[in-house]
């Protein structure tokens, strides 16, 4: 195969359109009626150019797991009840005009497989689609203005020549004796059954626009993009390689040749840098019937396949090209102008896209999955050309459109450069299956109909003045009317009269003398020539009289025309004039188009303003959704902190709620034991008194020896009873204090950092003979033997525990001074809740009306809380560890 290498042709810009106006590109809809097997409909249609999709049952559409409703707007919308004839008003009867004006069109069907795009395209019997509707449209219009077949002549270079009438003439004679005898000449073919009857006579259309002073011819072309590659489905061989030939017998013969496969055509670019296919058959066609036979030819030869989804799928992208070829006549108005420069040549293309499809639905294997994926390829292409095309007309931008990675997209890079109009037909299928590939299909017709397409300019009218064949054949009937007013024959009659004349003259007898004394056969041959010459002068007589009539009738018409030449001269007067305001209106027009340039170049300026406005508006809007949402999580956060505070606040205030109500209970049992230990003195001091001897002698002083310290037992009050206590007859001694065995010279250290806290309670440790630092150094190590630090921490049960760690300082080999820890005590709070009560002069009086307020019955009652005290172990000298324990009452 023969395939077109990238980067041959060298790049050229664009040709620029003579055009400032665009148009955009049409996009129109068209949904196909539900089968009868699909329950569920997933399109509505809700205007004439609004559809709306419904997400199917199972398909969820946004992050919520909400169905999502849809809708898209188009140029108009055909809904399932639009016929054929409906839709080809709307959609191609307007390019079919142009092409007649001379201008290009593109139109295109674009789909999923099975939503009726060849349907559209084609059409069935007595339901003629897009494409024969066009074909007979042209023909309606241009039929009586055609010209001779072979008069337009391909160049093979996508352009055309002019023929005279006898080269033409030889064309067709050569043409006629090459074709083979069983194939038919002429366009009067029967057609096949299959495209019979696909337009009614009721539907034809007529165009607008027709020049009855040019010539027209059509020419035809069909190829098919398989595979990424071109092929020709008109091309004689690719059909005939494959028929067998009979050899007059029961069975065929097959050539001995090999099968050829049909050879890949390449794109090249002409000298207006138009892209056509090199080596493409175009066949000239002379009606309806017969370009619509020719089409039908190369369709049946289009390679289709069956699906899952479709019975004939299509799995190439066929195009139908329509050139219609415009030549004006010449300045009498009887022959077409040989001038090459004079002809017009329009093109229609008409493109049947084959549908993207999915190889899991389809059941596509091998060779199938191979075209779908090339079918999707191109069809992605297509879709970023769009893409890129509406980016650099909405942004600005100059970005290189890739035409080339596509032979779709190449073959048409001139219609979306400026070269006609743009039209696309979006076929959809409305059952829920196709959802997914619909909304595909939605999204790149909406963003196709954006991009804007640069409108072509009306072709040059030719310089010859208008009507000259209505006027030459207008002369020739009415010098055929007059000649039949002056009773001769007409132009159309004469030959007819001469050549009836000529064959009513006598024959002539016979001249065989065979007497040399015959005297009747020479006076009979003498009276027959008599006759003839008297015949021949009577026809001389008549040519010249009709002759004459002839130059009286050419004189009269001479003075007609002269009559109408001083009628024109004054006419051309008239129009010199008229030519003037035309050129002062030209003037104006031209300082109006001046004046709305620059009216469009400030509104250009004002609408590039308006954006970048927009721009930044949705960037600040962008900008301030982002700060709302941030202070709403900065406020949520805040509630929060806010939350977390009071929170922290609460159980602080609860804590120290305890802690005030420990400290008050601390307060209440010290003041309870100053109470006590008051009480205690009194009884002493009442029993000093009380107790004195009878002979008022004193008794000598005890021995004084060391007091035994009493046992916690004995400290502690005793258990209430019946009966009162009995008063001790030995008076009290009060116990004297223990110094430690360390009161010599020993110095301490005593480190309490500085996030030390008081706790506040009764009894505190005391270090008498110490320095104390909340950082130690070496100067104060210098001075002592002993060191102790002060530690703080949380307990687990939320109070606060004191460490005391002790140890002893040693000196060093290098004179400096080391602390050897030797010991750790504990000191921890403990808050328990002691019932009080406040004593009462009158409690506890006994019989016989003594003092009670020294008795040990009521202590328990008064004071359940014991005290213990209990030497440290280890301490420094003059130091005691004061501890509190808490007891219950049995």
């Amino acid at each position: 195969m023969i395939r077109q290498a990238k980067g041959k042709t060298p790049r050229r810009p664009p040709k620029k359109p003579s055009s400032n106006q665009k148009d955009p590109v049409g996009v129109y809809c068209r949904v196909r009626p539900l089968g009868v097997e699909d329950n569920e409909c997933c399109i509505e249609v809700i205007s004439s150019s609004t559809i709306q999709l419904h997400a199917p049952e199972g398909f969820k559409t946004n992050r919520n797991g909400e169905y999502k409703e849809m809708q898209y707007s188009f140029k108009k919308v055909f809904g399932v009840s639009v016929s054929q004839i409906e839709l080809f008003e709307h959609v191609a009867k307007p390019l079919v005009d142009d092409l007649i004006r001379g201008k290009n069109g593109l139109l295109f069907t674009y789909g999923v497989t099975g939503s009726g795009k060849t349907f559209t395209m084609t059409g069935s019997p007595g339901q003629g689609g897009l494409l024969p509707r066009s074909l007979d449209m042209i023909f309606k219009s241009i039929g009586p203005y055609q010209a001779k077949r072979y008069v337009f002549k391909t160049d093979d270079k996508n352009g055309l020549e002019i023929q005279n009438e006898v080269d033409a003439l030889l064309e067709r004679q050569r043409r006629e004796n090459n074709l083979p005898v069983s194939k038919p000449t002429s366009s009067r073919q029967k057609l096949d059954p299959e495209i019979a009857d696909m337009i009614k006579p009721e539907e034809a259309f007529e165009g607008d626009g027709v020049d009855e002073d040019s010539s027209y011819s059509v020419f035809v072309s069909y190829i098919e993009i398989y595979n990424n590659y071109i092929y020709d489905l008109l091309e004689e061989t690719q059909e005939d390689a494959i028929k067998p030939k009979w050899n007059g017998g029961g069975t065929p013969v097959r050539p001995n040749t090999e099968f050829i496969p049909p050879q890949s055509k390449i794109l090249r670019e002409d000298q207006t840098h138009n892209m056509y296919v090199a080596g493409c058959m175009e066949v000239e066609v002379k009606s309806a019937e017969e370009a619509f036979q020719v089409f039908w030819r190369g369709q049946k030869k289009r390679k289709v396949a069956n699906t899952c989804l479709n019975r004939e799928s299509s799995r190439s992208h066929s195009v139908l090209i329509i050139k219609l070829a415009q030549a004006p006549l010449d300045a009498d108005g009887d022959n077409i102008l040989q001038d090459k420069n004079q002809v017009t040549v329009s093109q229609l293309c008409l493109v049947d896209l084959a549908g993207s499809e999915r190889t899991g639905r389809t059941g596509a294997e091998g060779t199938r999955i191979r075209e779908a994926g090339n079918i999707n390829q191109s069809l992605l292409n297509l879709r970023t050309c769009i893409e890129i095309l509406r980016e650099n007309q909405m942004c600005g931008t100059n970005r290189m459109v890739p035409y080339r990675d596509s032979k779709v997209t190449h073959l048409f890079k001139n219609y979306f450069d400026g070269e006609g109009k743009v039209r696309m037909v979006v076929c959809v299928n409305p059952k829920a299956d196709d959802y997914e590939e619909t909304l595909l299909v939605m999204r790149f017709a909406e963003m196709t109909q954006e991009v804007e397409v640069a409108r072509p300019v009306d072709r040059p009218i030719c310089g010859f003045t208008p009507g000259r064949r209505h006027r030459n054949q207008a002369f020739k009937e009415e010098l055929s009317r007059k000649l039949e007013e002056r009773g001769g024959p007409s132009d159309r009659d004469l030959p007819t009269v001469l050549s009836h004349m000529v064959h009513s003259l006598p024959p002539l007898p016979s001249c065989e003398l065979t007497d040399p004394h015959d005297d009747i056969t020479l006076p009979r041959l003498i009276e027959a020539l008599q006759n003839r010459y008297r015949i021949r002068q009577m026809m001389i007589d008549e040519y010249n009289q009709a002759a004459n009539r002839m130059k009286s009738m050419l004189q009269e018409l001479d003075n007609s025309i002269i009559s109408k030449d001083n009628f024109i001269h004054e006419q051309n007067g008239k129009l010199t004039e008229k030519d003037k305001a035309i050129q002062l209106n030209k003037a104006e027009i031209e300082r109006l188009e001046k004046k709305t340039k620059m009216q469009e170049h400030k509104i250009d300026i004002l609408q590039k303003t308006t954006k970048i406005y927009e721009d930044d508006k949705r960037s600040l809007q962008h900008e301030l959704g982002t700060r709302e949402q941030r202070l709403q999580r900065e406020q949520s956060e805040k509630r929060r902190m806010e939350q977390r505070m009071h929170g922290v606040v609460t159980d602080t205030q609860h804590k120290w709620e305890k802690e005030c109500d420990r400290r008050v209970n601390a307060m209440q049992l010290e003041m309870q034991n100053k109470l006590w230990v008051k009480d205690e003195k009194l009884k002493q001091l009442k029993a000093i008194v009380t107790e004195s001897k009878p002979s008022g002698r004193p008794d000598p002083p005890p021995r004084q020896t060391q007091p035994k310290r009493p046992s916690r037992e004995e400290r502690l009050p005793a258990k209430r009873s019946a009966s009162p206590s009995p008063i001790p007859t030995t008076t009290p001694v009060r116990p004297l204090h223990r110094r430690s065995r360390s009161a010599g010279g020993e110095k301490w250290v005593d480190h309490k950092p500085s996030s030390s806290l008081d706790l506040g309670t009764v009894l505190q440790p005391v270090i008498p003979n110490s320095i104390q630092v909340s950082t130690p150094s070496e100067k104060a190590l210098s001075k002592c033997d002993r060191y102790v630090l002060t530690h703080q921490q949380v307990a687990s049960d939320g109070e606060i525990e004191t460490k005391l760690i002790k140890g002893e300082v040693i000196k060093t080999r290098g004179g400096g001074q080391s602390v050897q820890f030797t010991d750790i005590e504990t000191l921890k709070q403990q808050l328990t809740t002691v019932p009080g009560r406040k004593r009462k002069s009158s409690e506890g009086k006994p019989a016989n009306g003594a003092s009670t307020d020294g008795a040990w019955t009521d202590t328990e009652t008064r004071c359940s809380v014991a005290m213990e005290m209990r030497a440290g172990s280890k301490m420094g000298p003059g130091y005691e560890h004061h501890g509190i324990t808490k007891r219950r009452k049995p």
